[in-house]
C-alpha cells in the first residue's frame, strides 16, 4: 500500500500562492539593512537642508564629507523642485557669519569677545 501523499502535494502546490502575497520586507532578515536606509535618508535630508539654506552643492559636500554625494544631490534637487513649485524662498545660512559686536572702546573687551567666539 502506498501512503497518501495528497496533503503534502497540496501544501507544496499552495506554497507559492501563499508566498506571492508577501512582501520581501515582511520577512525578517530578507529586507534591506535599516542602517543603510537611515544613512540614505539622512544624506537626502542634508541635501534638502542645504538647498533650503541657499547653500550651493559644493559647499554642502565640503560641510558633509561623509554623506554620499549622489544622495545629497538627490535631496538638494528634490527640495529645489519643491521650493520652486510652492514659491518658497530660501533662508540664508548664518554659518560663518558673526553677530555685530558691542564696542566699548577697550581692547580687553574686544579680545575677550573674539576669544569667546572660537
Amino acid at each position: 500500500m502506498k501512503p497518501n501523499n495528497l496533503p503534502r502535494t497540496l501544501a507544496l502546490a499552495l506554497l507559492p500562492l501563499v508566498l506571492a502575497g508577501c512582501k520581501i520586507e515582511d520577512i525578517p532578515g530578507l529586507g534591506p539593512d535599516p542602517r543603510a536606509i537611515a544613512r540614505e535618508s539622512e544624506a537626502k535630508a542634508i541635501g534638502g537642508a542645504c538647498r533650503h539654506a541657499m547653500r550651493g552643492l559644493e559647499d554642502c559636500y565640503v560641510l558633509n564629507p561623509k554623506a554620499p554625494k549622489a544622495l545629497v544631490f538627490a535631496g538638494w534637487k528634490d527640495m529645489d523642485e519643491y521650493m520652486r513649485s510652492n514659491k518658497i524662498e530660501g533662508v540664508p545660512s548664518v554659518l560663518g557669519q558673526s553677530a555685530p559686536e558691542k564696542r566699548s572702546g577697550t581692547d580687553s573687551d574686544t579680545s575677550s569677545a573674539s576669544r569667546n567666539r572660537s
